[in-house]
This record gives structure tokens, C-alpha cells and sequence, in this order.
């Protein structure tokens, strides 16, 4: 009884000072945006490195009561399972892995809110291997960042259209899903004879263990910024000021491409270990463009790409993947 009068007391006093409603109201206010220690998710690294400093870009533009929390991410699949899970709100991620979310869920709980960059894949090859034309990949070990998120699609999509017979364990070539940060190694030592990855690990690939580019992702859809039907349809006035707020800050980065390297560049720091200099910022810049539009063509193309490749089962129309702002209202 003793303990039931404290524990009551204990509650009173909770609520005394914040109130149940204001407690409900201040979680609720809690965003999470998932995003990777890559180049590509360049809108996401300065937007988390100026939340780092108490000068949040999203912060300022979608409401002081909104708290932002960050979330970091290796690869798509799991970027998406956690956005599925309800784990995080939002998040940047390669087209694939939303294509195939989208597609497992029926088209339901996944949504394309707005684009976010492309380029910044390529195929690096080592060239100790004399790998000069695409029959050359037969018996290779090529290393992809997670099997189904999109340089793994479009590696096995591109083999199976050379002529390459390739299957989730082997085939004609072996794609080997390899997180990004095992890649430089393995690459370095020979246990992989090609890495299809993204920026800034093409660059290191390139300069730290002598790869040669065979193939550059010059214009295809490299990330872009969805999040789940939940906080869709809860808080549609939260989603366009975000995805308002994203438009800006892309005009911004490419208007400031210096101011915006080095803000690049610090987060990857605070994230990697200072692992990423500036200067490979700088290297991988170019390869990449940013942007807001959403690319209904190149997504499609993905999802023939995923078909091809035996990593959707059916064939999806993406129209519906797209979230028409207007439609919130």
C-alpha cells in the first residue's frame, strides 16, 4: 500500500509538471529522417551536420516544436524495413529499395515525397584483372553494397543485358553483397574483382586501392526522399513544409557548392571517424547531381531493371508511388 501511495505521488508530480496531453503532444512532434554516410545523400548530411550545430535547416522551416532525431543507414533494405517498422518517418534511400517496399506492401505504406540526386554510381574495376569489355566479367567477383538496393540491381540488370546468365549465388559472374565499408578492402586485396557502388566509396575505390571506372551511372536515379502512409496522412502539413524545405536546401547546395561540401564534409567526418577528406568530397562532387524532381521515367526503368533481374517477382506500375503534395489538403 506503501508503494502504491509513492508511486502514485510520483505520477501527480509527472504530471504536475508537464501534463499528460503536453507530453503526448511533445513525442508526437518527434520526426525521424534516415539517411547514409554517402555523397548522394548530400541534402541529408548538411541538414544533420547544421542540426549537429543548433542551426537546423528543417528545424527552422517546419516548426520550432518540431524535434528532428537522425537516423544513419548502411544500405536500402534496411533503411526501408526500419521506415516499414514505423522506426523511422522518413527517409533517403536508393530507388530500388523503395520500389521493392512499395511492391511488397501492395502499394500501401511507401511513398516517393521528392528526388533527391543522380549520378554517383559506377562500376570500378581492377584493372590488374583486364576487364576491357562486358564478357570479360564472366567468372568475376563483383561487389555490390546490399543484394536489392540499387547498384545491385542495376549490376546484375546490366550482366543479364551483356549476355550473362546470374543468379542470387552465382551464374555466369558472382554479385556478392558487400557493405560499402568492407568493399575498399576486399577490393585492395583481390577477393573482389569489381565493386558497382556510389559515391564517396567510387572515389576511394579509385584513388586508395587503384580501381579503374569501366562504367559510369551518369543520369539515373540515385536517391530519393520517401517516407511512410502513417505520417502521411497524420500530419500532411508537416510533409510540405519538409519537402519545401528539401526544394530549398537543393537550390541551395547547388548555388553553394563550397558551403556545402564542407558541410558535407564535416558530417562524414562525425559519422565515419574522420575517415573522408575534403578533397574526396570535392573528387566525387561533379559525378553527382542534385535534385529535387521526381523522375516517374527512371524509376519504371528501375522496376524493369528489378524484373529482369528476378528481384521483384511482378512487374509494378510506379504511378502511385509518387505523393501528389495537393492531395493532403
Amino acid at each position: 500500500m506503501k508503494n502504491t501511495r509513492i508511486l502514485s505521488a510520483i505520477c501527480a508530480a509527472i504530471l504536475a509538471v508537464c501534463g499528460l496531453s503536453s507530453c503526448s503532444k511533445q513525442q508526437s512532434n518527434v520526426v525521424r529522417i534516415g539517411h547514409f554516410p554517402n555523397i548522394s545523400h548530400a541534402q541529408a548530411l548538411v541538414a544533420h551536420n547544421l542540426s549537429r550545430q543548433g542551426k537546423g535547416w528543417f528545424e527552422q522551416r517546419v516548426g520550432k516544436d518540431v524535434e528532428i532525431q537522425w537516423a544513419l543507414f548502411n544500405a536500402g533494405p534496411s533503411a526501408m524495413e526500419s521506415l516499414l517498422s514505423g522506426a523511422v518517418d522518413v527517409t533517403y534511400v536508393g530507388p530500388s529499395p523503395a520500389i521493392n517496399a512499395f511492391a511488397r506492401t501492395g502499394g500501401e505504406d511507401v511513398r516517393i515525397i521528392a528526388g533527391s540526386a543522380d549520378g554517383g554510381a559506377s562500376l570500378v574495376v581492377d584493372p590488374k584483372k583486364n576487364i576491357t569489355k562486358p564478357s570479360d566479367f564472366k567468372g568475376k567477383r563483383i561487389g555490390t553494397p546490399q543484394l536489392g538496393n540499387t547498384q545491385d540491381v542495376a549490376c546484375r540488370a546490366w550482366l543479364a543485358e551483356n549476355g550473362m546468365n546470374v543468379t542470387l549465388t552465382g551464374g555466369d559472374a558472382f554479385v556478392i553483397a558487400t557493405p560499402n565499408p568492407e568493399q575498399l578492402q576486399l577490393f585492395r586485396s583481390g577477393s573482389l574483382d569489381a565493386v558497382w557502388t556510389v559515391e564517396p566509396w567510387v572515389t576511394r575505390l579509385v584513388d586508395e586501392a587503384g580501381g579503374k571506372i569501366y562504367l559510369q551511372q551518369n543520369d539515373t536515379v540515385t536517391t530519393v526522399l520517401v517516407a511512410g502512409q502513417k505520417i502521411l496522412k497524420e500530419r500532411p502539413e508537416f510533409i510540405k513544409k519538409l519537402v519545401a524545405a528539401h526544394e530549398e536546401l537543393t537550390r541551395w547546395i547547388n548555388e553553394n557548392p563550397q558551403e556545402a561540401q564542407k558541410l558535407v564534409h564535416a558530417e562524414l567526418q562525425a559519422l565515419t571517424g574522420g575517415k573522408i577528406s575534403l578533397d574526396l568530397v570535392k573528387k566525387a562532387w561533379p559525378r553527382l547531381i542534385f535534385t529535387s524532381q521526381m523522375n516517374p521515367k527512371g524509376l519504371q526503368d528501375f522496376v524493369d531493371s528489378a524484373y529482369k533481374s528476378k528481384l521483384l517477382k511482378n512487374r509494378v506500375d510506379v504511378k502511385n508511388l509518387f505523393h501528389k503534395v495537393d492531395e493532403s489538403k
